[in-house]
């Protein structure tokens, strides 16, 4: 092959944690994929993110043709965390524009892409828990919805990096006394294989385990809640209340409290289908938004980005039924 423009789209789902590229065709076949580190511009700085991406990019790129050269496709869609606010979306167009990978390009926050994935009618609320928590929402006559999502600055509560903090403040409040006692403090302890909880903390007070590790007590917490333990059920309860609370101001403020509507549930904590979270969430949406049919995403995010990428080409349903079935039945490849 080689030379010239591709009739494709280059479709990106840059998390926190992991960035997904996909290469996919205006009939919905998935021409190339691969994985990388995350590529937050908010985590990184904006230049080294956008050299993890252009990487990841030139390396989809090159596994389906290795003689092709910018730009590569007709458009590109990005969607990455820690795009909040409008100066860090015209920020990143500019940069990534200026890596020359398609005619055209668009910028914008992931959740946007998970709400795609999750809701095939192309509107409706995506909450987001991952490393961080997010929300946003689009309705019918295409108003769209954010929160700036920037932590507890911004009004969150939630996010696997806030809830591993959330755990250990508990186990080490269980082993000093100041807090009820909890499954959780021996749980802690053994998963960091130290004597104690506070022996942890103070590792991580000294840099010798990365403070991002704490994410690894997500799955523990979940597990413990589920298994009657007050205090974790204390921390799943309130996660399960804010995801409602998004998901419900972001419905009334777009005018759709009160109609059938998807509310897509993303991100690697509630995409783990924990059967004692995920109750408690739909019952707080049945109070709140009785018409509304929350949902756990069954496709993987970067499905979403390549969906709104092929949405500017003028694709067909069958291109986006194609896609998805491809991912559903394993015909895609390896999931992203």
């Amino acid at each position: 092959m080689g030379g010239g423009v591709i009739d494709a789209v280059l479709a990106l789902d840059g998390g926190n944690s992991k960035t997904d590229v996909l290469l996919v065709a205006p009939d919905g076949t998935v021409l190339s994929q691969v994985r990388g580190p995350g590529a937050s511009a908010q985590r990184v700085g904006l230049a080294a993110g956008a050299a993890t991406l252009d990487a990841l990019v030139r390396q989809a790129v090159g596994e389906f043709d290795p003689a092709l050269r910018a730009p590569y496709v007709r458009h590109t869609a990005a969607y990455l965390a820690g795009v909040d606010f409008g100066r860090e979306q015209q920020a990143l167009t500019r940069a990534l524009a200026e890596l020359n990978w398609s005619e055209r390009i668009t910028v914008d926050n992931d959740t946007f892409a998970l709400l795609r994935a999750g809701a095939p009618r192309g509107h409706g609320v995506a909450v987001v828990c991952g490393a961080g928590i997010n929300c946003v929402g689009i309705a019918p006559d295409g108003r769209t919805l954010r929160f700036p999502a920037i932590g507890r600055l911004s009004g969150d509560w939630g996010g696997g990096l806030f809830l591993g903090d959330e755990t250990l403040w508990r186990a080490i409040r269980a082993e000093d006394g100041r807090g009820p006692d909890t499954a959780l403090r021996s749980l802690v302890a053994a998963h960091f294989g130290v004597s104690s909880v506070v022996e942890l903390a103070e590792q991580v007070h000294f840099g010798e385990v990365p403070r991002t590790r704490l994410q690894e007590l997500n799955p523990l917490l979940l597990a413990t809640a589920g298994r009657g333990d007050a205090v974790a059920r204390k921390v799943v309860d309130r996660l399960a209340e804010e995801v409602v609370l998004l998901a419900s101001a972001a419905l009334r403020r777009l005018d759709l409290l009160d109609v059938p509507v998807d509310i897509v549930l993303g991100g690697g904590i509630l995409a783990s289908g924990d059967a004692y979270l995920l109750d408690r969430i739909h019952a707080g949406c049945a109070r709140t938004a009785p018409k509304a049919t929350p949902r756990v995403v069954d496709v993987p995010p970067a499905v979403g980005a390549a969906l709104l990428g092929l949405d500017e080409l003028g694709a067909s349903a069958d291109a986006e039924d194609r896609l998805r079935d491809g991912y559903r039945t394993g015909a895609a490849g390896r999931e992203p």
